[in-house]
């Protein structure tokens, strides 16, 4: 049968979805994979996999409810062309205007894959009126538009519960799958010192992601321990809550961070480092990027926030902090510093825990499931 699969970005489709649609075409179905942003190279790449490339207009994260009008138009437009039988959409606008172009188009099995509730459910997001009106038009249009799925999947208890008490989702058509995991066989472990010299976060460099804790803390880590490193990896957002070039820069020049932006090779600097820090207060689902690291076999630092505690065996594979906690985030780091084969230890233990929880082959079996029902 068709299926589309309608995601933000073609690099999403690449970077997340990838064993998936090499599953399904192995199965013997079709697939549309939907993007706003092809470019040669990446329709070829999706192509590759054996999905024909599908182009509409969306703006990532602009607030414009005429440009969100005609978004859904288009897709219902070319779901109503190519006729699917079933559709996932993931990612905070395409669940919710690909979920109303699908319901338009009479797609007849749609299901929505949401990998964390994003910017409208986390703390502090709505300190400001401008940030509060965009969040509550966005917990309303997804309230609205989750009513005409089939099923929702969700990545942590929290989120599952949110949806169920706060946008009255039934409970029956809402599943926690787990993280999303990763294609294990493509991630081999890498050495890593025997004392931690080297830290790695890699994320949108927004607010919420924790980047600014992680700076202050590098700030005093290498007051006292010169020769530790703290990669920042990724590049600045259009999410409203994105920190500024400047900002970034300036950490840089004064030697604090290494911000070498955007990373195709995302496995290659992880593996520079020998633990990963993500002290995050986003409303994630379970971050792909401590995933990532792992399944390299890197101990982990992050928050004691929902979906990042997931992650994180507290004192086996790594340790938890409260959010917005530099002193405790400062102190876990000295730890795995001061401690020889700390490190070391932990992030074998991240890559059993990853082998155990985290692997994509299983997710992309209820997926697939869900799909063909």
């Amino acid at each position: 049968m068709l299926i589309a699969i309608i995601g933000n970005s073609a690099q999403s489709l690449l970077s997340f979805r990838s064993s998936l649609i090499r599953k399904l075409v192995g199965r013997g179905h079709r697939i549309d994979a939907y993007a706003p942003d092809y470019a040669p190279d990446t329709a070829a790449a999706v192509e590759a996999l054996g999905a024909r490339a599908v182009r509409f207009h969306m703006q990532r994260s602009g607030t414009n409810p005429w440009q969100d009008a005609r978004t859904t138009l288009e897709i219902a437009g070319l779901l109503r062309r190519s006729r699917p039988q079933a559709v996932l959409c993931y990612f905070m606008k395409p669940a919710i205007y690909g979920s109303i172009a699908a319901g338009i188009a009479g797609v007849r099995r749609r299901i929505v894959l949401l990998e964390g509730l994003g910017y409208g459910f986390a703390p502090g997001a709505n300190e400001r009126l401008r940030h509060r009106t965009i969040a509550a038009v966005m917990k309303a249009l997804l309230r609205s538009s989750l009513t005409l799925v089939n099923r929702v999947l969700v990545l942590n208890g929290e989120d599952r519960d949110i949806l169920v008490e706060r946008l009255h989702v039934p409970a029956t058509r809402v599943e926690n799958i787990g993280g999303i995991g990763v294609e294990l066989d493509c991630y081999e472990p890498a050495p890593v010192n025997a004392t931690a010299r080297v830290f790695a976060l890699a994320a949108r460099m927004i607010v919420e992601k924790g980047v600014r804790d992680y700076v202050e803390a590098a700030r005093r880590i290498k007051t006292r321990y010169p020769d530790t490193s703290f990669l920042l990896l990724g590049e600045v957002d259009d999410n409203p809550g994105s920190l500024q070039r400047s900002e970034l820069s300036e950490w840089t020049e004064k030697g604090l961070v290494i911000w070498p932006g955007r990373v195709d090779d995302i496995q290659g600097w992880l593996k520079k480092c020998d633990v990963f820090v993500l002290p995050s207060f986003y409303r994630e689902g379970v971050p792909r990027s401590i995933q990532e690291a792992m399944a390299l076999g890197r101990a982990i630092i992050t928050t004691d926030h929902v979906g990042c505690r997931d992650t994180v065996v507290v004192g086996e594979n790594g340790y938890l902090v409260d959010i917005r906690n530099v002193d405790q985030l400062e102190a876990a780091m000295e730890r795995l510093i001061t401690q020889p084969g700390l490190a070391r230890r932990m992030g074998q233990a991240s890559r059993r825990l990853a082998e155990e929880r985290f692997d994509a082959r299983r997710v992309d079996g209820i997926i697939t499931a869900h799909l063909e029902e």
